[in-house]
């Protein structure tokens, strides 16, 4: 039980680590759902059900759907400004 209790604590820190240098979004999202699901093993280890639930719900449920519906809009807003700069850039031409 220890090995798996040292390999998930590597995880924790690995994740913890990948997340803050990751310059995309989207890998950062999926890579904090990883240290939501792995803090939620840890907690089950430790004999805390609820926080072990509650942070399979919020930590890697509810909070990365926000991230994602709002990475989604930021995607939109990002497409809208790439057309925007194309149309200045042909006007510029002329």
């Amino acid at each position: 039980m220890k090995i798996f209790e040292t390999v998930l604590l590597i995880g924790l820190i690995l994740c913890a680590i990948a997340c803050n240098f990751t310059k995309k979004l989207l890998p950062a999202v999926v890579i904090f759902m990883s240290y939501s699901m792995i803090m939620s093993i840890i907690w089950m280890i430790l004999a805390s059900p609820d926080l072990a639930i509650t942070e399979a719900a919020v930590g890697a449920g509810i909070t990365s759907i926000l991230f994602f519906v709002t990475l989604k809009k930021i995607n939109g807003i990002e497409e809208n400004q790439d057309e925007l700069k194309e149309a200045e850039d042909e006007q510029d031409k002329r």
